[in-house]
């Protein structure tokens, strides 16, 4: 049988926050997984393979091309496909749009220690960042987040978060752009932040008790959104230990500065889940979670892409 083909276009209406959520709730009950990466090329081309198997859901391969230069061209940047083998016997069951995966995956990560970390009656989001994963957040937030109420976006450019805040008139909650990010932050519940800082945006003084901080944007050695000080005062978590601690600038720089040890980082969503419930402390406490992506969160949301996008056509069949 030929593997399905699943394109962003044709797929994405299938999918849903809760069930993007669920999907990584359940595979983090499986065991932790087996990764590799192989990077190929230059700065001006790459290609960037992630490769996972997880026991029990299989194997994923996410390739994707990155051509910085196709941006003049008005071409994206990221172009590839991720491959879904079946557990079983190792045919591949799908080829979907890498943009897809990763998009969802992004996200759903980031939510998934939302709704381990932040208090329950969080009103109020900040987004720190008007770039293409900022709309994707607050349309992320907005459905898996029913109390929230009010969606705060900063951008170093006021224009820019402007124009992102008048294209998400349709969400439940009411959205807005702002400009003082220090008071933006003290009035916040939880704050996301998803930009290319090599310095950090966000400072610890700012923070008010009870907020829950949710850092999305680094992902080398050199890049970080988060001081020193907001990191040693907070309980954190990351995604998983073994592709952040060792390898994203967030905890790296701290460890190294000596501001915090390695024990610092509680644990990784394989522990939260685990734990079956608010792993906070008190509602006075600062909690932290590091989104550093990985493949074996390409392979559990592909897994979870190819089952509702069959639900949705048997479901189209039915009626």
């Amino acid at each position: 049988m030929l593997p399905a083909v699943l394109t962003y276009e044709a797929s994405v209406h299938a999918l849903s926050w809760p069930g993007a959520i669920d999907a990584l709730r359940r595979g983090h009950r499986l065991p932790r997984p087996e990764q590799g990466d192989l990077l190929l090329g230059s700065g001006d081309a790459r290609l960037l393979n992630r490769a996972a198997r997880i026991e029990g859901l299989g194997f994923a391969i996410k390739g994707d091309s990155i051509f910085p230069g196709n941006a003049a061209k008005g071409l994206p940047t990221v172009h590839g496909a991720v491959l879904l083998y079946d557990p079983d016997c190792g045919a591949v069951r799908a080829v979907i749009d890498s943009q897809l995966v990763t998009q969802v995956k992004t996200v759903a990560d980031s939510l998934l220690g939302a709704q381990c970390l932040a208090r329950p009656d969080s009103r109020h989001l900040l987004i720190v960042g008007a770039g293409a994963v900022a709309a994707t957040l607050a349309r992320g937030y907005d459905a898996a987040f029913p109390g929230i109420e009010r969606i705060s976006i900063w951008s170093r450019r006021t224009e820019q978060a402007q124009a992102l805040a008048a294209t998400l008139g349709d969400l439940r909650a009411k959205v807005a752009a702002v400009e003082n990010l220090p008071e933006a932050v003290g009035q916040a519940d939880i704050v996301s932040a998803a930009t290319m800082a090599r310095q950090p945006v966000l400072l610890g003084e700012w923070v008010r008790p009870g907020t829950h901080v949710d850092l999305i944007g680094a992902f080398t050695p050199e890049m970080r959104e988060a001081d020193d000080a907001l990191i040693a005062s907070a309980l954190v978590y990351v995604d998983f230990v073994d592709t952040v601690v060792d390898r994203i600038g967030e905890i790296m720089q701290p460890i190294l500065s000596g501001a915090i040890s390695r024990g610092h980082v509680q644990g990784d969503l394989y522990d939260l889940v685990a734990a079956d419930g608010s792993s906070r402390r008190s509602d006075d406490q600062v909690t932290l979670f590091k989104n550093g992506g990985g493949a074996h969160l390409d392979l559990m949301i592909a897994s979870y892409v190819v089952e509702a996008v069959e639900a949705s056509r048997i479901c189209s069949t039915d009626g």
